[in-house]
């Protein structure tokens, strides 16, 4: 799938969630109207049927005008005209109100003698022993009525709740829709995952080619100069090519065996060979093994080695690779004159280990990518710089395996500082 094409699946897919989900909100807010001006509806029912009852029991005449107030959403005043018995009010409310299943409200009666609220209970499916309230907190300002006499008000603390338990549906869908969302959003991840992962196979396959091209071809063309029978008349010449021979396949087989490496480091149990080393006497070592590779960029190596105990407990042969690798790094990634400082110090129960250079440095987005397998700093079509982009995870796993970590600033265009830090031996 070309790049262009996955863009426009991309932005198509944004544009359907967007769309589902605008609709869905869309009928589900609908549907929460429909039910709320039902249940308005219901209650209106509800109270006209207890105030009629009320004035039955009263044996008072029906008021010609309206009897039901709405204060607020969720808080209805009804008139009767009469005193009320807080039992038998109880009684018609749970009543009427089952018939539509209306639940979790709460009653008071105004006594216009008092002029306060007086009885009064919360009635609940979930509670069962239910006791009389103080209505005086939990109801409104008792409202001010034209008509100052008897009424008892009613009030819904959980109207919105209610109302949502009774879309049933809706909010069946509701969910399916996100667990759908979800799929796709994920289904969508995995492929973009698949894309970054075959794109860095891709660029590591390019490189690996590049890498064994250079040297499968000088030897290709050292070994048509070995077929000339006169070569044998200068004795020179024939071990000069011999010998190129020699240095490449030893580059081939040297890189054949990085790939094999890191295919081992992938697995969880790596065999390593701990003991206990000085770190000091390894930088040593590895700057004096590359010293012709210095002298030929005329670069230079300071050493910084602070640390007053220098031992730690690694596997030699991996630590000597982690050195090499940082300092091979600091050589190749510098177009001028190389200065690279190598410094260790104690921190708090860690040996840290520095190599910082004068190089091209790495920018704050790349950072977080250069410990990744196979990625190297783009350079365009530019490859000047060999390798396949497994230096730095080497380098961080190995950290990782010996209970260490590994960080990284830099500056493009000013250098870059790798530090690793690793724990020290304990000493009696």
């Amino acid at each position: 799938m070309s790049r262009t094409t996955l863009r426009i699946v991309i932005v198509l897919a944004a544009i359907s969630i967007a769309g589902i989900t605008f609709t869905q909100i869309y009928w589900v807010r609908k549907a929460f109207d429909l039910r709320e001006n039902q249940f308005y509806r219901d209650v209106n029912t509800s109270l006209n049927n207890v105030a009629q009852k009320i004035f039955e029991i009263n044996k008072s005449a029906t008021p010609t005008s309206n009897i039901i107030t709405q204060v607020s959403t969720n808080y209805f005043i009804v008139l009767v005209n009469g005193p009320i018995d807080a039992s038998v009010l109880e009684f018609l409310l749970v009543t009427e109100f089952d018939k539509h299943k209306i639940t979790d409200f709460e009653y008071g009666i105004y006594n216009c003698v008092d002029k306060c609220m007086v009885g009064g209970n919360y009635i609940s499916p979930q509670k069962t022993n239910l006791m009389p309230v103080t209505i005086g907190t939990s109801f409104p300002e008792t409202p001010k009525l034209n008509n100052d006499g008897y009424y008892f008000a009613v009030q819904f603390p959980l109207l919105e709740a209610n109302i949502l338990s009774q879309m049933g549906i809706w909010g069946f869908s509701s969910a399916v829709m996100l667990i759908v969302i979800f799929f796709f959003v994920y289904t969508l991840f995995v492929i973009l995952k698949q894309r970054r992962l075959s794109e860095v196979q891709k660029d590591f396959i390019n490189n690996m080619t590049h890498e064994f091209k250079t040297p499968i071809s000088t030897i290709a063309i050292s070994t048509e100069v070995l077929k000339n029978p006169s070569i044998v008349h200068t004795p020179e010449r024939l071990l000069n090519y011999a010998t190129i021979i020699q240095n490449e396949n030893q580059r081939l087989k040297q890189q054949v065996e990085r790939v094999l490496q890191m295919a081992q480091l992938d697995n969880e149990d790596l065999g390593l060979k701990k003991e206990e080393c000085d770190i000091h006497e390894l930088i040593r070592e590895v700057v004096k093994n590359n010293s012709l590779a210095i002298e030929s960029k005329q670069g230079n190596v300071l050493l910084k080695l602070e640390a007053p105990s220098s031992f730690l407990s690694l596997d030699k042969l991996h630590f000597t690779n982690v050195i090499y690798n940082l300092l091979d790094n600091a050589l190749k990634y510098n177009q001028g004159q190389p200065k690279i400082t190598i410094t260790t110090q104690d921190l708090n129960g860690y040996l840290r280990f520095s190599v910082s250079d004068n190089g091209i440095g790495i920018t704050r987005e790349q950072q977080k990518k250069v410990f990744h397998k196979f990625y190297r700093v783009p350079t365009g079509n530019v490859h000047d710089v060999k390798g396949f982009g497994l230096g730095l995870h080497y380098v961080k796993l190995i950290a990782e395996k010996h209970g260490g970590r590994i960080s990284l600033e830099s500056v493009p265009g000013k250098g870059s500082i790798f530090t690793l830090y690793f724990p020290k031996l304990p000493r009696p």
